[in-house]
């Protein structure tokens, strides 16, 4: 197991280290997103596989299991989680948890929801402003731009109370417009 208080590696590096359309991939992410690297694209896609092995495990549980009543309290668990989180609508099922792709966890993230809602210009300069400290959650400041905000979290997003960028008038506030395709408030 190992000494509880050492980090651990959250993410597995890909098995085919030079494959060519991973690579685009993956950067074309790093790209969109803002990220500071690939590595933060891999410990998404490791959060998801957790999800995904879930499912798996439940489905092989209703195939095997007698009870349908525990199956059907596990599922809603784990539906009823990855709803509150985000990362699934309301009328979701075990198959849309397996089918559930990178940009979904992603989207979720501080940093992208920040130049969602138009407090930042782009989301490398939506990072700066989560590390910075000129951000915060229901008045919590949060430097973390890999932070996954739940849909409760959501609407409290906005500027920290000390922040420059609180006043409407600062310069740097007046450049940043809503991004096109914005949904987000």
């Amino acid at each position: 197991m190992g000494y509880p208080g050492k980090n651990h590696k959250s993410y597995q590096t890909p098995k085919r280290p030079w494959e060519k359309t991973r690579i685009e991939e993956e950067t074309r992410l790093v790209i969109e997103y803002g990220l500071r690297n690939k590595r933060e694209v891999w410990k998404a896609q490791s959060h998801l596989r957790k999800y995904r092995k879930a499912a798996r495990e439940l489905l092989a549980l209703m195939s095997n299991s007698a009870d349908p009543a525990f199956f059907d309290a596990k599922k809603t668990e784990l539906i009823s989680h990855m709803q509150r989180m985000g990362l699934l609508g309301p009328d979701a099922d075990i198959d849309n948890v397996l089918a559930l792709k990178t940009p979904a966890h992603l989207e979720r993230r501080l940093q992208t929801l920040v130049y969602r809602k138009g407090l930042a210009r782009s989301p490398k300069q939506a990072r700066q402003f989560v590390t910075h400290g000129h951000i915060a959650i229901a008045g919590r400041r949060v430097t973390i731009p890999g932070y996954l905000v739940t849909r409760g979290e959501e609407t409290g997003i906005s500027y920290y109370g000390t922040s420059p960028f609180q006043d409407a008038a600062h310069a740097e506030r007046t450049r940043i417009t809503k991004p096109q395709g914005a949904g987000v408030n």
